[in-house]
């Protein structure tokens, strides 16, 4: 069992759906989704939707790593949330996570504060 808190958004659709069971995902009847009949459905609807035949739920999962990531989130915060070893959350930003702009941004942000943090502790230290 994987704990994972909802973000605010997913908190307001889960408000507004109608409640037909505790499981999320469930089919028409109210009962959780077989895995076979879930397969055949999603197949059918990335077919319709027109998106590429290699497409995958959990892809989804890995899309997750990758947002988490750019979020700014630690890989042990990213292994909790998703349920993969610490190991392949790794593999996946390896060979999915784009380096943007953004993370570059973001780590001279980090080492900014974190030099203006020990200049502090430096000067609080010296009295100066």
């Amino acid at each position: 069992m994987v704990y994972v808190p909802t973000t605010a958004a997913v908190q307001a659709a889960l408000a507004s759906a109608p409640r037909r069971s505790p499981t999320i995902l469930t089919m028409a009847s109210g009962r959780p989704w077989l895995k076979r009949h879930f397969h055949t459905i999603w197949t059918e609807t990335v077919k319709a939707a027109g998106i590429a035949d290699d497409l995958h739920f959990h892809d989804l999962r890995g899309t997750a790593v990758t947002m988490l990531a750019e979020a700014g989130c630690t890989v042990p915060e990213i292994a909790t949330i998703t349920g993969h070893s610490q190991a392949h959350a790794q593999k996946i930003l390896d060979r999915y996570l784009a380096r943007t702009r953004t993370l570059a941004r973001s780590a001279i942000a980090k080492l900014e504060d974190h030099r203006r943090t020990r200049q502090m502790e430096t000067k609080m230290e010296t009295g100066a």
